[in-house]
């Protein structure tokens, strides 16, 4: 059976009484539902106990335009060599310590740019929820950031409601269906299968089928 919120948050809070802060990884593929599903599962810690858990989205760390285009990988932003894992690594590692708070960037879609030192990790966020597409990659590039997590979740959605959502988001977000389709499946669907393949064992697998979630 596919836990609820409510459970993978107890499944959490139960793991915080033996560390005094938790890095949990919420990771899989676009259009999963990391993002709604990460502020809804800090909504539930932070309920129970006020301002314990903050979320940590990966997207902040994509290379900036200005240093895609002249590699030539703008036109496949979003796979795994348009991000900067190391930096990820820097700043989890100072998160992992808790001594200070830690600004960390967060990506703001319909500008499609990081902006910076946009959310702060403060000391007294007992659970952080980092959140995106390869965090448990299983690639040399990746491999860093397990040794940083607690405890890993990997959504699982069906790659017929991927494609589903993809289609939906793209054109909200102002593509013609021909441009919809085409960044769906030969630029998302292509990454999704990777992160499908290539991702490492989580500790808990959390379906999500809801075709509200689309993020």
């Amino acid at each position: 059976m596919t836990p609820s919120i409510a459970e993978i948050a107890q499944t959490i809070r139960a793991a915080c009484m033996e560390k005094g802060r938790l890095i949990v990884a919420l990771a899989g593929p676009p259009a999963a539902g990391k993002s709604l599903l990460s502020e809804r599962l800090a909504e539930t810690l932070n309920a129970q106990e006020a301002d314990c858990a903050v979320v940590v989205p990966m997207d902040g760390y994509h290379f900036d335009n200005a240093v895609l285009a002249p590699r030539g990988q703008l036109a496949i932003k979003g796979a795994p060599e348009t991000f900067d894992p190391d930096s990820l690594h820097h700043d989890l590692a100072r998160i992992r310590q808790a001594r200070a708070p830690v600004a960390v960037p967060v990506f703001d879609r319909p500008l499609d740019l990081a902006r910076a030192g946009a959310r702060i990790v403060t000391p007294e966020h007992r659970v952080v929820i980092v959140e995106g597409n390869y965090l448990l990659l299983d690639q040399p590039a990746w491999r860093p950031l397990h040794a940083l997590f607690d405890l890993t979740l990997f959504l699982d959605v069906p790659d017929g409601e991927l494609v589903t959502r993809l289609i939906e988001r793209w054109l909200e977000m102002g593509q013609d269906e021909a441009g919809a389709l085409d960044r769906t499946h030969n630029k998302d669907m292509l990454n999704a299968a990777l992160i499908k393949r290539e991702s490492i064992e989580p500790d808990i697998r959390w379906s999500n089928t809801d075709t509200r979630v689309a993020t």
